[in-house]
């Protein structure tokens, strides 16, 4: 059984930072396409950022500039800066240990977290 525990989401004004993390302890030493995804009410869920085994890196062109996605070891983390009020969402971690994200933010992974709520506003 593969366990994602996301943390780190909480309510922020617009301009503020977060970082999320996920615990991914089966991932520390193996092939892998994680990435973060996020879903808004009444909105499709959108993959947010992913990375792939070697480090390559794919984000959404919403939030290039402002986020920043990294893994270390057996944690994901998603920083997240200068938010916005379009920024509020569930967010999701996600990955499986393919050794690429084939669709890259289009990927959905095998295995998921339960989520963690970020909200942005005055």
């Amino acid at each position: 059984q593969v366990h994602l525990v996301e943390s780190g989401g909480g309510s922020v004004q617009p301009g503020g930072s977060l970082r999320l993390s996920c615990a991914a302890s089966q991932f520390k030493y193996s092939t892998y396409c994680m990435g973060w995804f996020r879903q808004a009410p009444g909105k499709e869920r959108e993959g947010v950022a992913v990375i792939e085994t070697g480090g390559s890196i794919t984000y959404a062109d919403s939030i290039k500039g402002r986020f920043t996605i990294s893994k270390d070891n057996a944690t994901l983390f998603l920083q997240m800066n200068d938010l916005k009020p379009d920024d509020t969402a569930m967010y999701y971690c996600a990955g499986d240990f393919r050794h690429r994200c084939p669709s890259g933010l289009s990927t959905i992974p095998h295995h998921w977290g339960q989520g963690t709520q970020v909200t942005v506003s005055d």
